[in-house]
C-alpha cells in the first residue's frame, strides 16, 4: 500500500514539474527583453543616479566622515 503512494507521489510530482517547466519555455518566447526606448530610459536612469552618487561622496561633509572611518579603523587594527 504505501509504495503506490509514492508511486503515485512521484507521478504528481513529474507531472507538476512538466507543467511548470512547459508554462516557462513559453513564457520565455513572449518577452525577449528590454526594447531600445527601454534601454534608453534605464541608461539615462543609471547615469542620473551616478551623477547623484558622485555629488554624495565628494561632498565635503561625507569625506570628512569617510576619513574618520577609515582612521577609526586603522587605529583599532593597528
Amino acid at each position: 500500500m504505501a509504495q503506490a503512494s509514492v508511486v503515485r507521489t512521484r507521478r504528481d510530482r513529474s507531472r507538476w514539474l512538466r507543467a511548470r517547466w512547459a508554462l516557462l519555455v513559453a513564457g520565455a518566447h513572449r518577452d525577449r527583453g528590454m526594447s531600445t526606448a527601454e534601454y534608453a530610459v534605464g541608461t539615462i536612469a543609471a547615469c542620473a543616479f551616478a551623477a547623484l552618487l558622485f555629488k554624495v561622496v565628494t561632498s565635503s561633509d561625507v569625506q570628512q566622515m569617510i576619513t574618520s572611518l577609515i582612521n577609526r579603523a586603522l587605529t583599532v587594527a593597528g
